[in-house]
């Protein structure tokens, strides 16, 4: 006899949508496993750890559907980040026969007749812990605690959740990433220390993202890295020019390379977009519904590049800014649709479930582990086998780094110095994950000064995947991006990596082929750099008299003359190539075009 999860209406392990390849309606492997851990020890605290996407939910609706059935407990508070994931718990327990009231305020003192309990945010109950003790010692209360270590984000919140469920009959914390970039301690988590002396935090269940990949329930993740040619000018006044994700620059060159390439008036974030969008176009033949995310610093860049999606593919994307009132509402419509594109600003980051979304564009400047985890766990979430998720990001060295070590296992360290480590993984939070609902800017390092972006170029760099890099590098629209753009939609782990491999072993064969070509060719005359950084400079103070003479961004400008003239952007353009734009330019200041 087929076991169902409550006894009663079925709930699909991959909440909202449809449940994940080969699970319903019995309870995933892992779930199951929890499930009969936590019953077997019936513990007062009971902290899960499992990868975004492997169904948190659907295991933490059981546990409290047992519970109320064995009237251990009869009233449930849900502590969740933000007002759409309290909505969210709440529709998820109504499936199953759990009445959750979602708007709960505190001035209402009860919640509404009919419920059993009532879903919170945690800067609520911070912000009257006594009312929300008073409401747990009134009943045998479960508290359930999603996204657990937003509790230690400020001394005030972890002493508010401290003060009002000390009482509690049974307390249920949940995370999908139980790392911190602070050291401040988790309210109602247990630390160890190792053997160098560093306490760190103990799940009594973990389920991470590789063991999950390889029980299929969640997706492969495929990083598309795309870097280019920068160039802005400092708040001193000096023209800088970089490669973005050159390895042999300081962190404020990158910093500043990587800021220049999310510019919305260069050329390099409409070309990603525009390659994210054909990727999603390749998944849309097999997977009709799959959707794409734009991550967007701040709600000025998410707007315009929500023009850049409209003018790519003829379509409005929903755009999502935490000023909305119409927010959560926006989400909802985006996930009963078939829309292509979201552009959102942090909202969509972390525990928002959309099932179909399976291309991201990783637009921001964070680099949190924290947010880099929660942002790349929204494209996660398997419905059936097969399903990829394809995240497009910039080639600097902080993304490498994360996308690297998805299946990383990490734990809280209370005693770790705050300090950045050599890796770079563990930079202070620049934002707290707290501020999910608002509007989030570039680090201080970033907006120190006047910053002025002038031009970006964007080029293919490579695939990361599963540990391993591949493709040979490429230029937009070329041959070999398009290799790795055009790659089914529905393909297992395995597939994924072996298709990887071969594509790769074609792009190193067509380029062995043009070898020999290229060496028949007379060598080159060594260019003069001296007289190329000269002309550079020069047409730099040109575009820059053009650019106050007519009101025109200088990246624009720039854009025009590689337009009118040809060639390369202006870092890997030759002595005629300059000479051209600058002639062009003097013709423009005559009137003469």
């Amino acid at each position: 006899m087929t076991e169902t999860l409550f006894g009663g209406p079925t709930l699909p392990p991959a909440y909202p949508e449809r449940a994940a390849w080969g699970t319903a309606p019995k309870l995933r492997a892992w779930q199951q496993e929890a499930l009969d851990l936590y019953l077997r020890a019936s513990p007062r605290d009971f902290l899960a750890v499992a990868t975004p996407g492997a169904g948190k939910t659907t295991f933490a609706l059981r546990i409290a559907s047992t519970l109320i059935d064995s009237g251990a407990v009869n009233r449930v508070t849900i502590v969740a980040p933000t007002d759409h994931l309290k909505r969210q718990w709440a529709d998820a327990a109504a499936k199953v026969g759990i009445a959750i009231d979602p708007n709960f305020k505190n001035s209402d003192g009860q919640h509404g007749r009919g419920f059993i309990g009532v879903a919170v945010t945690y800067a609520q109950v911070a912000s009257k812990p006594l009312l929300h003790r008073a409401k747990t010692e009134a009943a045998r209360t479960l508290v359930i605690l999603d996204e657990i270590h937003h509790g230690g984000e400020a001394l005030s919140w972890g002493d508010g959740l401290r003060e009002a469920f000390d009482p509690a009959a049974r307390r249920l914390s949940l995370t999908g990433t139980p790392f911190r970039s602070d050291t401040s301690p988790i309210p109602f988590v247990e630390y160890a220390e190792d053997r160098d002396g560093i306490r760190r935090s103990k799940a009594d269940y973990t389920y991470g993202y590789g063991n999950a990949l390889r029980d299929h329930v969640v997706r492969p993740v495929m990083f598309m890295a795309y870097s280019g040619q920068m160039r802005w000018r400092t708040s001193a006044g000096e023209e800088m020019a970089a490669s973005l994700g050159e390895a042999a620059v300081t962190k404020d060159i990158t910093s500043h390379a990587w800021r220049t390439a999310l510019n919305p008036a260069g050329e390099w974030i409409p070309a990603v977009l525009a390659g994210a969008d054909k990727r999603l176009s390749e998944v849309r033949r097999t997977v009709p519904d799959a959707g794409g995310l734009v991550i967007a610093t701040d709600h000025e860049d998410a707007r315009a590049y929500a023009g850049q999606l409209k003018r790519i593919t003829g379509e409005s994307p929903t755009v999502i800014l935490s000023d909305d009132a119409k927010a959560s509402s926006k989400i909802e419509e985006f996930t009963a649709s078939e829309k292509r594109w979201m552009v959102a600003v942090r909202m969509v980051s972390e525990g928002v479930d959309v099932p179909r979304l399976s291309v991201g564009v990783y637009a921001t400047s964070t680099s949190t582990p924290l947010f880099f985890a929660q942002a790349v766990g929204r494209f996660v979430r398997a419905r059936k086998r097969g399903e990829t998720a394809s995240v497009f990001l910039p080639s600097v060295p902080q993304l490498m780094a994360l996308a690297n070590s998805m299946e990383a296992e990490r734990d809280h360290a209370l005693d770790r110095p705050e300090k950045e480590d050599g890796d770079g993984l563990f930079n202070p939070e620049d934002s707290l994950m707290a501020e999910a609902n608002r509007e989030d800017k570039a680090s201080d390092s970033l907006t120190k000064g006047k910053f002025e972006a002038l031009d970006s170029q964007a080029s293919f760099d490579r695939v990361l995947f599963d540990g391993g890099e591949f493709g040979t590098g490429g230029e937009v629209g070329s041959e070999d991006e398009l290799d790795f753009l055009g790659i089914p939609g529905l393909l297992d782990a395995e597939q994924v990596g072996t298709l990887l491999r071969q594509r790769q072993h074609e792009q190193l064969n067509r380029k062995n082929r043009k070898a020999p070509a290229a060496a028949a060719a007379p060598a080159p005359a060594v260019p003069d750099h001296r007289l190329l950084m000269d002309l550079r400079n020069e047409l730099a103070k040109n575009v820059a008299a053009w650019s106050a003479r007519t009101g025109t961004p200088h990246g624009v400008v720039h854009t025009k003359l590689r337009t009118v003239c040809g060639g390369p952007p202006v870092a890997q353009a030759n002595e005629e190539q300059l000479q051209s734009r600058l002639r062009k330019l003097q013709d423009w200041f005559i009137g003469r075009k």
